[in-house]
């Protein structure tokens, strides 16, 4: 175990990416390597050292697209994060854990009524933990919800860091939609970070037919060799096209094309999220996944005619993490092949290929300070 540090080596996001009020003109944003103390540990807290924090769609949008965090810059992004208990709660010391990307409070009306996970006092690394994120060496946390890795085989800690957001998302957001076995279900933006492991936790707790649509044909090969029974490439293609390839698809393989689907909305983008809407049909649900700052228009009376749902989803109640834990160590659910390792220093040129569409795989930072 590491000796427990007086500083924490950290890349802070100065300013956000912004425009010009009077020009209109973009002001890149700023993330700059510095070091702030390690705070004093209140009781129930811990100090993680970070073993590895993956780059979210989320941080981009902090970054690059103007959504505000809670903390203000300058603070550390990051809330995908492994990592081993180096100070703090005795209980907890030496243990290696993966740190919930949204830890509730456990002590209010939401919390006690099952849907802790949008706990409204909730804690998020690289948001709302003070100017505390996973892009650093180590972050102070709430133990309470800490979940444990007591064996992992020959798993590396730092490829863990995607179950804290990338794996369980998807997981809640089945729950949400109350997944079940021989269900049908549709992935928009199924190659994406999060859309990959939602195809793969739809087939891992049962989904009979899962298609994905989404616009690389590369990935959605790859979606194929992890749950995706069909794909569909959305590329260049209207809500009204889609649909029309959607009812071929089904009509071809012997299934109903206007009911029963459960549509996971994933990409986060108005394209997808259109296309979503336009698949939603006849006793069926939609579970929105994916964040995006666009205005839809859609007819909510649709959903009185077609006796039908629409469902948001937020993070993951941390209280399903070993499940999901268990089921990405015994394989029913893939992370290896999908993940790729960089050195923590190479964060702007990574943010910078994620938010150019540059990557093929979920990037998980690790510290080189």
């Amino acid at each position: 175990m590491s000796d427990v540090p007086t500083k924490i080596q950290t890349w802070q996001m100065v300013r956000p990416w912004s425009k010009n009020r009077e020009t209109g003109e973009k002001i890149p944003g700023e993330l700059v390597r510095t070091e702030i103390p390690v705070p004093e540990l209140s009781p129930g807290e811990v100090l993680v050292e970070v073993a590895g924090c993956g780059v979210c769609h989320t941080d981009l949008s902090y970054f690059y697209f103007g959504v505000p965090t809670v903390s203000k810059p300058p603070m550390t992004l990051g809330h995908e994060i492994s990592g081993r208990v180096v100070a703090g709660d005795a209980a907890w010391m030496g243990k290696e854990v993966i740190i919930p990307a949204v830890m509730p409070c456990n002590d209010c009306p939401i919390c006690a009524s099952g849907r802790g996970n949008r706990c409204l006092a909730q804690k998020m690394p690289g948001n709302s933990i003070g100017i505390y994120g996973g892009f650093a060496s180590h972050i102070p946390v709430p133990a309470a919800d800490l979940c444990e890795v007591a064996t992992r085989g020959d798993m590396p800690l730092e490829n863990l860091a995607i179950v804290a957001d990338a794996v369980t998302t998807p997981y809640q957001a089945a729950m949400r939609g109350s997944l079940e076995k021989g269900d049908r279900v549709i992935v928009t933006g199924a190659a994406g970070g999060v859309g990959s492991y939602m195809v793969q936790v739809a087939k891992a707790l049962g989904a009979e037919t899962v298609i994905g649509i989404d616009i690389d044909e590369e990935k959605l090969n790859s979606a194929k060799k992890y749950g995706a029974d069909f794909v569909i490439n959305s590329k260049g293609k209207s809500p009204k096209d889609i649909k029309g390839a959607f009812k071929a698809l089904c009509k071809e393989n012997g299934l109903p094309h206007n009911y029963g689907w459960k549509v996971f909305e994933v990409t986060g983008v108005k394209a997808g999220q259109e296309i979503a809407l336009s698949l939603l049909s006849f006793v069926g649900k939609l579970v929105v996944v994916g964040f995006s700052v666009a205005n839809i228009e859609y007819n909510i009376s649709k959903l009185m005619a077609f006796d039908a749902e629409m469902i948001g989803t937020w993070g993951c109640l941390p209280a399903y993490y070993p499940k999901v834990l268990e089921m990405v160590l015994d394989g029913r659910i893939q992370v290896r092949p999908l993940t790729e390792t960089r050195p923590m220093s190479t964060i702007a040129a990574t943010f910078e290929d994620a938010h150019k569409g540059r990557l093929t795989k979920r990037v998980v930072l690790v510290p080189d300070f």
